[in-house]
């Protein structure tokens, strides 16, 4: 991050009016393309947002990378399971796009559960495409129909083609079901552009994009006796380049690096990483706080990072005892964790995410702030997202927390936090310095200052 990088100008804002936002508003999930020209949003409510990017124009150059609404559509509806009185969310948990093949776009989602007697889809394969040329064929059909019916005796009138606003449609092309019990916390595209990886608390299934009724179980950890159960699957990725390596992460604060091609299960990996605890540091928090919520390769497929409540790591494949960089997110909360046990905002799950150079790493908090560390210079720059500062081309200033002791004007006290405002979701744009984050309700989209 350059000096002027520590100021972010905000570039768009998708913003829900709190007083009638609802929970089925809170966004879930949100992502990028591979070209970064469309961002998707998934929300509890079983919604899919699809944000495209405003082309550039000459006459208008302050508007370069405006992202507008798309299309919107009902992804997953709530379900019942009268079997064991279970309700099936209808929360997106998250969205995967798929490679762009032609003028059509495609999009993995799914959502929080499958119960074990329900029949129902549970990951929706969804092509979204636009039907401009369609009705003005549609158009010009219909108005030749009418002629030739009722006009016979009249001359041969040519019918005009209108021009019409561009139609977005979107599309369940596949269901994959029947392969989940337990709650799904991620999915992830193999670079072969051919199967995919979908993940629950104790299982890893792989998916061929063009089969739906069946999948292969790679990784299984439930023990025969369920009060053996020690841990838990939190996430999963694919190596970005070889299509035979996948990670996982588990609740004890591990991660395990795969090989498909040593065996049809999984149950061995070939690596292992985990940092050993300090003794002297543990309390009754530690194991909780140690879950990863999230791990991601990074772009050049050299490193891993790994986010658990307080630290975001990252990891070189090569060196398995300790992760190469450790970063404190809001180690200011250490001291809080009792409080934060208490109203359960110690078992959020926060993601992480890579700039597309892999230089800097990004990851969410409370009070509506959100983390950058450069890797190079080894700075950080803590940033908020609030409605106070989403005015286009409102320059974003850094935020500073005070621990103790006397507060400067520009500081907030840490006992002032608002932990019921949090940023879960982030992505960045895979090509340029744009950024998308969640704020409950509200979508923030910045990017690097312009001149």
């Amino acid at each position: 991050m350059e000096e002027e990088s520590d100021t972010r100008k905000i570039n768009n804002s998708f913003l829900r009016d709190h007083n009638y936002a609802t929970e089925a508003d809170i966004i879930s999930t949100v992502e990028f393309n591979s070209s970064g020209e469309l961002l998707a949003t998934g929300d509890k409510g079983g919604r899919v947002v699809v944000f495209q990017r405003e082309q550039e124009s000459k006459s208008q150059p302050q508007r370069r990378g405006e992202y507008n609404v798309y299309s919107t559509f009902q992804s997953h509806e709530p379900e019942f399971d009268y079997l064991k009185s279970l309700e099936i969310e209808e929360k997106i948990n998250k969205i995967k796009w798929l490679p762009q093949q032609n003028a059509a776009y495609f999009l993995l989602s799914t959502n929080a559960q499958l119960s074990e007697w329900s029949k129902e889809p549970i990951i929706y394969h969804w092509i979204i495409t636009t039907l401009k040329n369609l009705k003005l064929i549609f158009l010009f059909l219909h108005i030749c129909l009418h002629y030739f019916t009722f006009s016979l005796k009249c001359s041969l009138q040519v019918p005009v083609l209108q021009p019409m606003d561009l139609m977005v449609e979107a599309t369940a092309r596949r269901v994959f079901s029947n392969a989940h019990t337990y709650h799904i916390n991620s999915i992830s595209v193999n670079s072969d552009l051919q199967t995919f990886i979908s993940t629950d608390d104790l299982r890893i299934n792989l998916w061929n994009l063009e089969i739906t009724d069946r999948s292969f179980n790679i990784v299984d950890i439930k023990p025969a006796n369920m009060e053996e159960l020690t841990e838990v699957i939190t996430s999963a990725e694919f190596h970005p380049q070889e299509c035979n390596t996948f990670a996982y992460s588990s609740s004890k604060g591990s991660i395990r690096l795969c090989d498909m091609r040593q065996a049809a299960l999984c149950d061995k990996h070939c690596k292992y990483f985990e940092e050993p605890e300090d003794p002297s540091t543990r309390s009754f928090f530690s194991e909780i706080i140690s879950s990863i919520s999230d791990v991601k390769f990074s772009h050049s497929g050299r490193y891993l990072m790994t986010r658990d409540y307080l630290t975001v790591k990252v990891w070189d494949l090569q060196m398995e005892n300790k992760p190469l960089e450790t970063y404190q997110v809001h180690d200011y909360l250490r001291g809080k964790l009792c409080s934060l046990y208490e109203n359960d905002c110690i078992f959020d799950k926060f993601e992480c995410v890579w700039n597309g150079s892999d230089s800097v790493i990004m990851t969410g908090s409370y009070n509506n702030f959100f983390r950058m560390f450069d890797r190079n210079t080894k700075r950080d720059v803590t940033l908020e997202a609030s409605r106070e500062n989403s005015k286009p081309r409102a320059i974003l200033k850094p935020r500073k927390v005070c621990v103790g002791g006397k507060r400067r004007k520009d500081e907030i006290s840490v006992d002032s936090l608002d932990f019921s405002k949090k940023i879960l979701h982030t992505t960045w744009h895979p090509h340029e310095n744009i950024i998308a984050v969640a704020a409950t309700n509200n979508l923030y989209i910045f990017q690097d200052k312009v001149n």
